[in-house]
């Protein structure tokens, strides 16, 4: 497994981890997904700790808590072999201070996840979502008292637009707050927005890529192609509302395009497309889930061989769109063509 720093920290995380979406998965949409028991995710840690992915990524939100408890049965007796992700923001309930990034939300919000975890620290925290009802100040004090307590050691953002976190990594240099060393993205071959801005403030600043759904919200496992109606047991049937939507047009030249490469390299498309993102700038590590272990193993051959610049140049072809403004005048520079796609 190849290790990579997280952004401009001394941290290095596997280019693989292991989000835990399927562990003890209820309601709608993480239901859909999965519902790893403690005993089938000990088995799955296995296996990733086996292969090197060391880091395992979770969140308060994830069915109500139940993957965090599971992860931390999960990985019992092992602690400092592994590096814990979460994150929190997102509501957690119907009161007034169950949502957002409050002191006092925020305090609450790293004591219940430890207790679920069965740990005293988290390695990495991050905003789950932008709180724009609180001082960005009150968010990194509050913050910084948490790492100085020992119990963060690294923070985060995750959907955060550019200028959230440019306003906040300038707060933190003001008062010299932990600076926000990772940004969890969607990032994948049919939803390439991260490039416009996001990409460029990550080199430019030392922010990380941690990437999620970086098989478009599962669009891109090898199931889905052109001129065929889609699986009768696909999840898109039940969680595609909830995720970023794709136009059909771009989604099957992606496809087409990805499996013009599988029969060149005698891969999946979701290695393929995995493959894809380890190449791009900024990318520490992209999150792989799996419901079973043949699964992870699939997900897990996606590292230790690489694309050839040919296979790129076409698959950078077919997820092409044209930049929103004010990006699309720029990428003409010389210079900005390896963080932008060619029009189309």
């Amino acid at each position: 497994m190849d290790y990579r720093r997280l952004g401009a920290s001394g941290l290095k995380v596997p280019a693989l981890s292991f989000g835990t979406g399927t562990f003890g998965g209820s309601g709608p949409l993480f239901g859909a997904w999965g519902n790893s028991d403690a005993t089938e995710a000990r088995r799955l840690v296995d296996i990733c700790l086996e292969a090197g992915v060391n880091l395992f990524d979770t969140a308060d939100v994830y069915s109500n808590g139940a993957a965090e408890e599971v992860l931390g049965a999960a990985i019992k007796g092992r602690r400092e072999a592994v590096l814990i992700s979460t994150k929190t923001s997102l509501p957690m309930g119907d009161g007034p201070n169950d949502a957002g990034s409050s002191r006092s939300r925020l305090v609450k919000a790293v004591e219940d996840a430890l207790k679920r975890l069965d740990t005293d620290y988290i390695d990495l925290l991050q905003l789950h979502a932008f709180d724009a009802a609180t001082p960005i100040e009150e968010v990194l004090s509050t913050l910084d008292s948490l790492v100085r307590a020992g119990k963060l050691r690294y923070v985060g953002v995750s959907n955060f637009s550019g200028w959230q976190v440019m306003k906040s990594l300038g707060l933190a240099d003001k008062h010299g707050y932990p600076r926000y060393v990772a940004h969890q993205v969607y990032y994948s071959l049919v939803g390439r927005d991260y490039e416009w801005e996001l990409m460029p403030l990550g080199l430019d600043q030392g922010v990380g890529a941690l990437v999620w759904s970086p098989l478009g919200w599962g669009r891109l496992t090898g199931k889905i192609r052109r001129g065929e109606p889609l699986p009768e047991k696909s999840r898109l049937h039940d969680t595609a509302s909830f995720g970023p939507p794709v136009e059909d047009e771009l989604l099957y030249r992606v496809v087409d395009a990805l499996e013009a490469v599988a029969r060149e390299t005698d891969k999946t498309v979701p290695q393929i497309a995995i493959n894809w993102l380890l190449q791009r700038p900024t990318v520490a590590s992209v999150i792989i889930g799996a419901r079973n272990e043949e699964q992870l193993r699939q997900n897990l051959g996606a590292v230790g061989w690489s694309l050839t610049s040919d296979q790129i140049k076409t698959l950078d072809a077919a997820s092409a769109v044209t930049a929103a403004y004010p990006y699309f005048p720029y990428r003409r520079q010389e210079g900005f063509a390896r963080l932008s796609p060619p029009a189309v």
